[in-house]
């Protein structure tokens, strides 16, 4: 593929990670981003449909997995990277849904700045930051991916 068109579509494969974000308040249904944004220190948690939460943020981290793998692979072009990729997104996620389901499930008794950031993790794309210099670091370095 020539330069010019995968520099083209990773401007386009960020543009739709912004598209998720601008729309996410129709697309996705997340009570807590009203609490998170308000007096949340001071508020009660709102009235929370468990499953359905659960379900929309597994939605958004879908969504926002496969425009990361994207990313990945145009840039680095290399399957490895991406089968890495897949994999660490996949066991992340499990980590930190059952992490959040507990706390959400306690209604934040032991404080709302770890479900904050759990949360934040599974609906942005914040380890494509990590990965990416992450994966630099290694070409750069011609550090070998083996599996």
């Amino acid at each position: 593929m020539k330069k010019n068109i995968r520099i083209l579509l990773i401007i386009v494969a960020f543009c739709l990670l912004f598209l998720i974000r601008a729309f996410a308040n129709k697309l996705f249904y997340d009570p807590l981003i009203t609490y998170f944004k308000n007096d949340y220190l001071y508020a009660k948690l709102p009235t929370i449909d468990f499953w359905q939460l659960l379900r929309n943020l597994f939605y958004r981290f879908v969504l926002n997995s496969f425009v990361t793998l994207l990313i990945i692979g145009l840039l680095f072009r290399k399957k490895e990277l991406i089968k890495f990729t897949a994999l660490f997104l996949a066991i992340a996620f499990v980590i930190l849904i059952v992490v959040f389901a507990i706390l959400l499930n306690n209604k934040f008794e032991n404080g709302y700045l770890l479900p904050f950031y759990i949360r934040r993790f599974i609906i942005h794309p914040l380890f494509l930051l990590i990965l990416i210099p992450a994966f630099y670091f290694q070409h750069k370095n011609n550090i070998e991916f083996n599996n």
